[in-house]
């Protein structure tokens, strides 16, 4: 390999006749986690933050603008559901596009795509017209969370993938969590009107810092065959002792896939692994948004003020933090089959919540419990499936995993709105809600059966999947 490190820390010259193939999936897995990736981390944390942020508000507000607009408890499904549709076409649409284009491009767009939608959100009058500002910010922010992923896991070491992924993620569940607490200390004072403001004016003021920070990931930038000199800079700043010769050749060894990128997600052996990843996601966010969105107004019926159930019901988004940071190594380890298992512990966490709705304290622990579980759960299923998909798809994977699971993301609200109309109790109402993370826990205990025989790789890793390593793609960098 074309490289040399001096013990003193410092590069030495290379001979360039000694240049030779860089494999820049192995250079990045031979490499200890370091500054370079866990800036990269915060930075696409950050996005995740307002992301997180901007789709949970309006569950926040709800009650407040129902108040405000003399509407029904159930009237404001519709506009639970629109944002959510639009987080689906984002997902479904800019996933294959940052697999064409690149991912930063992606990232920084969706970013200034829902600051503007969520700004313009604070000043709508009725509800067609928040129903529509909805539908057109969740575009941006739904285009943002698979390229984040995306790009977090091809800059980490496979060893370490599933915990970086996920610690990323906290950024999602940290910025809706917020979302609660401020959503309590501005209503009163400000109007829910306010929490939009906040949330449209943070990622305008984010976009800058991403457009100059942040790097395009540098095994797109291989694969595609693009700014050679730039994945030698990348890969010393990963590793900053180390030095490439002018003649290195930088490869991934995946296979070259061309054509319509959604049609690989159901070639080599990916079919069945594709479908059940698609019912965890559909699943599991039918769950979590069927929560998050509900779970203020039903508090609130139960006679918690909209300041507390916001707060209370904060805690789901808490305990999703929690979670991450607790399963990121289990999972690391165990892949699906500890996926399986937090999601059959959900089944009770959130059934309890309809049995436990009139003690604040015992209803906070079981929502803690869910969001540990149903959130946790989530962003393990996010840094799964990064893991599952070569380079040349990867955010479309994880894209239309995502998009499919917003069909759930949308149902879930439907059912909820449509449950209190009819004037379900709040038992039965989360009973239902367990059924979903029931069949999320079969659904990925049939994926931890697939890998395990082998039908979809040990456990489930692109990088060790044989159909992704049938030809190299050399890509010779400029002389540095």
């Amino acid at each position: 390999m074309a490289i040399s490190e001096e013990p003193e820390g410092r590069a030495s010259p290379v001979d360039v006749a000694s240049a030779s193939l860089v494999d820049v999936a192995e250079f990045i897995d031979e490499q200890p986690v370091g500054g370079f990736q866990l800036r990269l981390l915060l930075t696409c944390a950050a996005v995740l933050f307002l992301d997180g942020f901007d789709t949970q508000a309006i569950g926040y507000v709800a009650p407040a603008i129902a108040k405000e607009w003399g509407l029904t408890k159930g009237a404001l499904g519709p506009v639970f559901s629109a944002g959510l549709f639009g987080l689906m076409i984002g997902a479904l649409l800019f996933g294959p596009l940052a697999d064409r284009i690149g991912r930063k491009k992606i990232i920084v767009f969706s970013t200034i795509a829902f600051g503007i939608g969520t700004l313009i959100t604070a000043f709508v009058h009725g509800v067609d017209m928040l129903l529509t500002m909805r539908f057109l910010t969740g575009l941006g922010l739904g285009g943002a969370m698979p390229n984040a992923v995306a790009m977090t896991s091809e800059f980490n070491p496979r060893r370490r993938r599933a915990t970086m992924v996920m610690i990323m993620f906290c950024g999602f569940s940290v910025g809706a969590a917020l979302g609660g607490f401020l959503a309590a200390a501005l209503i009163p004072k400000f109007g829910w009107r306010s929490v939009f403001i906040v949330g449209g004016a943070a990622p305008l003021l984010l976009a800058p810092i991403l457009m100059l920070r942040l790097p395009e990931s540098v095994r797109f930038l291989v694969l595609t065959g693009r700014a050679h000199r730039r994945v030698a800079e990348l890969l010393a700043s990963i590793s900053p002792k180390t030095l490439f010769a002018s003649a290195t050749q930088f490869v991934v060894r995946e296979p070259e896939l061309t054509g319509i990128p959604v049609v690989h997600l159901f070639k080599s052996g990916r079919t069945l692994v594709t479908l059940l990843l698609w019912v965890v996601f559909f699943m599991s966010l039918l769950d979590l948004y069927f929560l998050s969105n509900w779970l203020p107004t039903v508090l609130n019926d139960l006679g918690a003020s909209v300041s507390e159930a916001a707060v209370i019901g904060s805690m789901l988004q808490v305990g999703g933090i929690v979670g991450t940071f607790a399963l990121g190594s289990i999972i690391d380890r165990f892949s699906f089959r500890a996926l399986a298992l937090v999601y059959f512990i959900a089944v009770f966490a959130v059934g309890a919540i309809g049995q436990l709705g009139h003690s604040a304290v015992l209803v906070t622990v079981a929502i803690f419990a869910a969001g540990f579980c149903i959130v946790g759960g989530q962003i393990a299923a996010n840094a799964l499936a990064a893991g599952f998909y070569p380079t040349a798809v990867r955010a479309t994977g994880v894209g239309w995993a995502l998009g499919i699971g917003r069909v759930g993301s949308i149902v879930g609200p439907l059912v909820g709105g449509a449950l209190l109309s009819m004037k379900w109790s709040a038992a039965d109402v989360f009973i239902t809600a367990a059924v979903a993370a029931l069949c999320a826990a079969l659904a990925a205990f049939s994926l931890s059966r697939l890998v395990a025989a082998g039908g979809g790789g040990q456990e489930g890793r692109a990088d060790q999947v044989s159909p992704f390593h049938d030809t190299l793609h050399p890509v010779t960098t400029a002389r540095t």
